[in-house]
């Protein structure tokens, strides 16, 4: 991945049955499947938020898997995303779950 060409950061939160379906793992493998870097973990109020960063046309696929696949269990009824914003160079060395 060339550094510079096209990178972009976007923080996302997503809303629905998102807890106790492996929604983190599945976003984790969904995201080094595309090759991009970020983190994802669970808020307190039910959610699933997260970064996403890499070329735009991977975080797009990956934006979309968030807002119509996730999980097998999942049952997700809104993706939102905030801050978009073009970056120079990545800011993660993997896709990480938190805690």
């Amino acid at each position: 991945m060339a550094e510079g060409e096209g990178l972009v950061s976007v923080d996302y939160e997503v809303f629905g049955k998102v807890q106790g379906v492996f929604f983190r793992k599945y976003t984790q493998g969904e995201a080094k499947r595309l090759g991009l870097v970020g983190w994802v973990q669970n808020t307190s109020h039910g959610t699933v938020q997260g970064q996403i960063q890499g070329p735009a046309d991977r975080v797009r696929e990956l934006q979309e898997w968030l807002r119509k696949t996730g999980s097998p269990q999942s049952r997700i009824s809104q993706a939102e995303f905030i801050n978009e914003k073009k970056i120079t160079a990545l800011e993660h060395k993997d896709f990480q779950i938190l805690k």
